[in-house]
């Protein structure tokens, strides 16, 4: 989709519209009394991965919230690794196995 943006009507249009998406949202983040030491960390690293320090944080807030919570991961564990097997029926195993050697 081609949008002319010397359009009047486009040029009225939010950033969003004009992108040709009709529900995209886009949310602005402010991070207020940021050290100097570690904005200039950040920028290095920016820098260093070849992104701009607006790419670089998005790509470092996206993996942040795509990452399951600690309760989440246990939650996950607890539901695939539930079992039938007790600790009895896996030394009888053992024992069968050692009885066929």
């Amino acid at each position: 989709m081609h949008i002319d943006s010397s359009d009047h009507l486009v040029r009225a249009m939010p950033a969003y519209c004009r992108r040709g998406s009709t529900n995209a949202v886009v949310t602005a983040i402010t991070i207020r009394d940021v050290p100097d030491s570690t904005l200039a960390a950040l920028k290095v690293k920016a820098a260093q991965s070849g992104r701009s320090l607006q790419a670089y944080l998005l790509d470092l807030v996206t993996r942040e919230a795509r990452t399951p919570t600690l309760a989440d991961m246990m939650a996950r564990l607890d539901r695939e690794t539930q079992s039938d097997v007790d600790t009895s029926d896996i030394l009888a195993a053992i024992d069968e196995g050692r009885k066929r050697r």
